[in-house]
């Protein structure tokens, strides 16, 4: 319950979070103050020894916290400038079906329902991005929502291919690090600055909620689950968030669902649940960094 709804209610954190603090700027903010308490954290409960990794597996964490956190969770809240909180989302939700498409282009040989999880799922994101939710959002957030998709996609695919520190929450760590730094690049190079005095109080606990509640706990919880839990259960996040997701938008931001919007949805949710169920009968359960999720 945790995962379903911390990671859910992230994007209307991130929404509110934005409205008084620039999105590139909030994100640096976040991460590499969650880097920073998850790593004095493993410290002093493991010890050193827990970030003992070699270069490049530090440089392998690096590369993957800049695509899933600058990149992945950066371009989000710039799109959400743009969109709705639901409708980011919904297109989010394509993730799991990108990763099916980097095994097909490494001659993986998926199942064909899972093929056809990924065609019905894209058909969604197809109508989705062609109407825009027919009143959730404009072309720009649609096209960098997709590129942030894609960009965590190949993050996650990578994660699991390149080597990783061996402590997954000190790899969580330095990847948090990693991914803050280049936000804070990123902002510094588009002109943002970050006035503390024009933040709101709502943006400032948003941005605490999204620190302490979705980087820190909603992570940790992943972690636990994917050692005490069926991977069968754990792997439905994927298909829960956006529901809650758009849920949260609506009832606290009163933002628009549409009809076009709730087909489209329905349709990504289907093709994800489709190919979710068909793989986690066919593979074992995957470490921790190959089934990581926004953190």
């Amino acid at each position: 319950m945790i995962v379903y709804v911390v990671w859910g209610s992230t994007y209307l954190a991130i929404r509110i979070a934005i409205e008084t603090i620039p999105p590139l700027s909030s994100g640096a903010v976040r991460f590499i103050t969650a880097a920073l308490v998850l790593g004095a954290a493993v410290w002093l409960l493991k010890g050193r020894a827990a970030f003992r990794m070699t270069g490049r597996q530090a440089g392998g964490a690096a590369l993957v916290g800049l695509l899933l956190l600058t990149g992945g969770n950066g371009m989000v809240a710039v799109a959400e400038q743009h969109i709705s909180s639901g409708l980011a989302a919904l297109l989010v939700a394509s993730v799991p079906l990108w990763l099916v498409i980097f095994r097909v282009l490494t001659r993986d040989r998926p199942r064909v329902l899972t093929l056809a999880g990924v065609l019905i799922g894209f058909g969604g994101v197809a109508v989705l991005s062609l109407t825009g939710g027919s009143a959730a959002g404009d072309g720009t957030g649609i096209a960098v929502i997709l590129l942030a998709s894609l960009s965590w996609s190949v993050g996650s695919f990578l994660s699991a291919r390149i080597p990783m520190p061996g402590d997954p929450f000190a790899a969580s760590a330095v990847e948090m690090a990693a991914g803050g730094a280049g936000l804070v690049l990123t902002a510094l190079a588009t002109g943002e600055r970050l006035d503390p005095a024009v933040v709101s109080g709502r943006s400032w606990a948003a941005l605490a909620y999204l620190i302490l509640v979705g980087s820190l706990v909603g992570f940790t919880a992943y972690v636990w689950l994917l050692g005490n839990a069926p991977i069968s259960l754990v792997s439905t996040y994927a298909y829960v968030n956006p529901v809650v997701a758009v849920v949260l938008g609506a009832l606290i931001l009163s933002e628009p669902v549409t009809g076009p919007m709730v087909a489209a949805g329905v349709v990504i949710v289907l093709g994800v649940a489709l190919v979710v169920s068909t793989e986690r009968r066919r593979r074992p359960a995957p470490a921790p960094e190959e089934e990581r999720a926004a953190v």
